[in-house]
Order: C-alpha cells, then structure tokens, then sequence
C-alpha cells in the first residue's frame, strides 16, 4: 500500500447500517404494490440524485416517489418510510476508526439527503463526531462517484488524492474513488475495514 495520510470513510454500510427494505415495508401500507413490486420500481435515477446533490428539496423528491410506487400518503407518512432505511451504528467499524484516528485524520463522505441528515444530526451525533469532518454530497453539491468530488475533498483537507485511503460499501464508488486517484477498499463486513487498516490501529 502506497502512503496513507488520510482515511476517508462512507458512513451508509460501512460505520452506519442501512436497509432501503426497511423502507418498503413501512409504505406497504401506502401503496397497492407488493414489496417486490416497490423493490423493482425503486430506482436510483436522476432524480435521486438531483436529491442527494441538493438540487431538489424534499417534497419533489417525495412526489417522485409517489409516482414511482404509487403511494397514497402524506409527506410526513413517506417521510417515516424514507427515514426508516437507517438501522444504527456499526460499532464494530466504529471502534477501528477511533483507533485509527489516533494516527490519521478521518473523515466521511456520504451521499445523503437533507432529510436524512436531521436524522443523523438528531441521532446519530455521536457517529458524525467521530470524524474530523464529515462531507455531505447535499451540502457541497457533489456525489461519489463523481471524480470532481473527490478532488474537492483532497483539496478541502489538503491532502493529495494518492494519499487518501477510501471505504466504501459499493464498487462502483470505490472504482470512482481509484479513478480519481485515491487508494480504495471495498468494505463488505467490519473486517474489510479492519484488514486494511491493521498497519494503524
């Protein structure tokens, strides 16, 4: 491994548990679709990600997805499905960061929504601290995998982007992240993170 001067962690998958299942399940009683049915319709479009970059706002989003899964029910309604998708911390990663941070700046890099920020701001406080900073793809109008949203974090932490070790739970972020230049590890358990980081912690 080449030089390492910064971690760069995804929080979704890697240090917090998702599950976009979770949400399907609450508007089952919003739509007449099956969940197999919301689970195929669902899509990562254009759309979301104009949400995730910041682009559009909640209720346009929340149309969308009126529209995509035939959902019946207020915003506040969608608003409990949407938030539903973020289980909890990992703690087992978040141990290994702790400790790496001892010997690394660290920092996170989510493709998040403002929805979902309240609710990590709210709950999950803790998590975010762990971090010297946390960059939200909403709040700085960029998203993994996007090579220019990488380089705005090199450059934000003065870091060069070769001597940035990236985590991510999906392969098409972390071959973003090496097309940028960075180091990159895909992280499919707390192990993943654990093996890649033995030289620090």
């Amino acid at each position: 491994m080449s030089t390492v001067k910064a971690l760069l962690f995804d929080l979704g998958g890697v240090v917090i548990d998702i599950s976009f299942v979770s949400a399907f399940q609450h508007w089952r009683a919003l739509s007449p679709l099956s969940l197999e049915n919301m689970q195929d319709r669902f899509q990562f479009d254009e759309v979301f990600q104009r949400f995730e970059r910041g682009e559009i706002g909640e209720p346009k989003y929340f149309e969308r997805l009126r529209k995509q899964l035939q959902l019946t029910g207020s915003d506040d309604q969608i608003k409990q499905g949407w938030n539903a998708i973020i289980k909890g911390q990992i703690s087992e990663t978040l141990a290994v960061v702790q400790q790496a941070r001892q010997k690394l700046p660290c920092f996170a890099f989510s493709n998040t929504n403002e929805t979902h920020i309240t609710v990590l701001d709210r709950d999950y406080s803790a998590v975010l601290n762990t971090f010297d900073h946390v960059f939200l793809s909403s709040r700085i109008g960029m998203r993994k995998p996007e090579q220019a949203a990488f380089e705005f974090i090199a450059q934000s932490i003065d870091v060069r982007v070769h001597e940035i070790l990236f985590f991510d739970d999906l392969a098409e972020n972390v071959n973003g992240a090496k097309r940028a230049g960075l180091q990159a590890v895909l992280v499919q358990s707390p192990n993943d993170v654990r093996r890649a980081l033995s030289a620090f912690v």
